[in-house]
């Protein structure tokens, strides 16, 4: 994350953090961002950059990567959220859980609707364009049990 903000800022964009304030005392901060907001724990975290983000892009990340992309993911299916949500596929490294989201969505775990609610692409230009013109799917159901 850190090197993503060093890259925005270098090129003269404005970068936003937020932190919780565990992982501030701990120094973690990265202390040369436009702004910074610091909450009590994780769950306030993911809250506060829900209200301040236009929309999602998961890089190639770990565990934390996976747990935001999901929360974002289901917000959008519960209609907490009208954000699109992109995954940059860099050198395939999110192949494997793309295949997963479809084969949820052919055994019908998934609403095949909403597993158009993320875009996918290999190249940031190219995911960014399809963010811009990306409309968060809306279902009055999440499975149709009459086709199943």
């Amino acid at each position: 994350m850190g090197q993503v903000a060093d890259a925005a800022l270098l090129g003269g964009g404005t970068v936003v953090g937020v932190i919780p304030r565990n992982l501030a005392e701990r120094e973690l901060a990265h202390t040369a961002l436009t702004e910074l907001h610091t909450v009590e724990n994780m769950h306030e975290r993911k809250a506060r950059m829900t209200e301040l983000a236009d929309g999602f892009v998961a890089l190639p990340g770990g565990y934390g990567t996976l747990d935001e992309l999901f929360e974002v993911m289901s917000w959008a299916q519960l209609g907490l959220h009208d954000k699109p949500v992109g995954v940059l596929n860099v050198a395939g490294y999110f192949d494997p859980l793309i295949a997963m989201l479809d084969q949820a969505a052919r055994e019908r775990f998934v609403n095949p609707t909403h597993r158009a609610l993320v875009v996918v692409a290999d190249r940031g230009p190219l995911l960014l364009d399809r963010l811009h013109l990306h409309s968060v799917p809306r279902v009055p159901k999440w499975i149709d049990l009459d086709a199943v």
